[in-house]
């Protein structure tokens, strides 16, 4: 889909098991990084990494995780909630038109 496993994990840990939604959020974030750390290994072994421009990104993205976690903190639950909804619909709406893009350029 394009959006990641946490459009799935986040409300599968919500409605399912009853977790919070800043505890939700927390767990996919931990499971995320060994991933991506693990991901950036092998791009990086297949010199498909401009190393530069990762350490921009790699600085950028933690400013902003940081940022991220002390904002998502001082929210309750319901509105964190009702925002990662709004974002999943947005991601939604934005893969099945990318989507209809994409047929209709290869028709």
């Amino acid at each position: 889909m394009g959006i990641g496993g946490g459009a799935i994990l986040i409300p599968a840990l919500v409605i399912f098991l009853g977790i919070e939604q800043h505890t939700a959020q927390a767990v996919n974030l931990l499971f995320f990084i060994p991933t991506a750390i693990v991901a950036l290994f092998i791009h990086i072994k297949n010199k498909s990494v401009e190393i530069k421009a990762a350490g921009i990104i790699i600085i950028c993205g933690v400013i902003g995780a940081v940022a991220g976690a002390y904002v998502a903190t001082s929210l309750s639950s319901g509105f964190l909630k009702r925002m990662f909804g709004v974002f999943l619909l947005a991601m939604g709406i934005y893969e099945l038109t990318r989507a209809a893009k994409n047929k209709k350029n290869n028709e």
